[in-house]
């Protein structure tokens, strides 16, 4: 996998300020409970990784586009995590989300059970299997659409037909490959170290991969001002930077 371009010092910590001081100006429109733990969104490959970086905070986690209508409806929350920029810019363009800002990236890999039964070793084996088992998500859900553009740049797109299940989110790809129940799937790179004793990653090539942004958007107007400050300067910081990296997020 390429390597990601990380942020230094002093624009980290222009990042920070700059959301610091937007969430401050957000004050009027919350009730500023000190201590209060946020309400957050987040996409479900942030699973491992966000409570990781703070335990001080009421998770919620599932495909970003689902979590995003959620909020349309009315759902409340402080900080939203979205695996597509799609999603924020769009509550953010809705008035529902202050400005996006990107925290994180990932990559793309096929998982295989460690038995791997179709014999597969290569992306490109996929096509070549009649009989083959893929488990694949929705194409509004993040993940699958980027595993559908990955299929295009590669002139794949006809291993689709080969899709036994269409998943709601990425950890229901990763779960149906590691019980055996799918012979494929397409996954982050960052879900496969949780279920590494029971799948196989075989890459994707460079030229296919997809540009996965990771996003977060604090509400317009959140009930927790501060704990939803600390939440994002958490992420943003220097700590945060590290558990992402640990998880083998890129950082943007």
């Amino acid at each position: 996998m390429s390597r990601r371009r990380v942020l230094g010092a002093g624009a980290l910590a222009a990042l920070v300020a700059t959301t610091a001081s937007a969430l401050a100006l957000a004050a009027p429109g919350g009730d500023g409970r000190a201590g209060a733990r946020p309400l957050v969104l987040a996409a479900a490959s942030l699973a491992e990784v966000l409570p990781r970086i703070t335990s001080e905070a009421s998770y919620s986690f599932g495909s970003s586009n689902s979590l995003a209508e959620q909020i349309r409806r009315g759902a409340p929350f402080d900080v939203y995590f979205s695996a597509s920029p799609l999603y924020t810019q769009a509550l953010h363009r809705e008035g529902l989300a202050r400005k996006p800002v990107a925290f994180a990236t990932n990559s793309l890999v096929v998982i295989v059970p460690r038995s791997n039964p179709a014999k597969i070793k290569t992306i490109f084996d996929l096509a070549r299997r009649p009989k083959l088992k893929l488990v694949v998500a929705g194409p509004k859900v993040p993940i699958g659409l980027y595993t559908r553009e990955v299929l295009k740049r590669l002139g794949l797109l006809r291993v689709l037909k080969k899709t036994v299940s269409l998943e709601p989110d990425v950890k229901g790809i990763v779960g149906k490959v590691a019980l055996g129940q799918a012979d494929a799937g397409f996954v982050y790179l960052t879900d496969v170290a949780p279920v590494a004793t029971r799948v196989r990653a075989l890459r994707v090539p460079e030229r296919a991969q997809p540009t996965v942004v990771y996003e977060l958007a604090i509400a317009t107007k959140p009930n927790d001002v501060e704990g939803a400050q600390e939440l994002v300067i958490a992420v943003l910081g220097p700590d945060g930077r590290r558990q992402l990296r640990a998880a083998r997020f890129g950082l943007p």
